[in-house]
């Protein structure tokens, strides 16, 4: 029988992801407490969320496998969350100019009888921002859900001087290396393009 993904996220972000390279998946959303996860270390933190979501997200049968992922961005190793306000999305860009900052994304991929769990880092370094491009940027509506006040994928683009690593880890989902560990839960690309 054909292994049906079963994507444990509402962020659009990670199903473009899936639909650019072409794998197939439905929908279900993990209803977790992530205030419970009281770890201060990033990649612990992101790990762990992302396990928590896939193994709050029941298993129907033997042909389903789930994928979940959480991503975080850190800088000087104190995690930034979503702006609760503009004021707050002030302070965490006007934090993150000029300097280099971390994104992980954590990563669970499970089905009956096996799990992967693992996360991704990529720097990302910004150039250094004039108080009215940030006020521009967060009189938007793109920093308040989005860890980190920004996101690469739209206007936040402009503020990138370099990444180190993988783009879509920092988008929300390091798509070649899930890719590769699809392979071994049975679920592969269509990169013909057939449906």
């Amino acid at each position: 029988m054909e292994k049906i993904l079963i994507l444990a996220s509402a962020s659009p972000r990670r199903q473009q992801i899936l639909k650019q390279v072409n794998i197939p998946f439905t929908i279900r959303i993990p209803d977790i407490d992530e205030s419970e996860i009281k770890t201060k270390d990033p990649m612990e933190k992101v790990t762990e969320l992302a396990k928590r979501k896939g193994q709050a997200v029941p298993i129907s049968n033997s042909n389903e496998v789930i994928l979940s992922a959480d991503t975080i961005v850190a800088f000087e190793e104190q995690i930034l969350e979503k702006p609760n306000n503009r004021v707050h999305a002030f302070e965490m860009i006007s934090s993150l100019s000029g300097n280099i900052h971390d994104v992980y994304t954590g990563v669970c991929i499970r089905s009956e009888n096996r799990e992967k769990v693992f996360a991704e880092r990529t720097k990302v370094e910004f150039w250094p921002l004039k108080k009215e491009e940030i006020e521009a940027y967060i009189a938007t509506e793109e920093p308040y859900d989005k860890a980190g006040a920004y996101g690469i994928q739209h206007y936040g683009a402009i503020f990138v001087k370099q990444i180190i690593g993988d783009y879509f880890n920092v988008v929300g989902l390091p798509v070649s290396r899930v890719v590769r560990e699809l392979k071994q839960f049975g679920i592969y690309p269509n990169i013909t393009g057939d449906n």
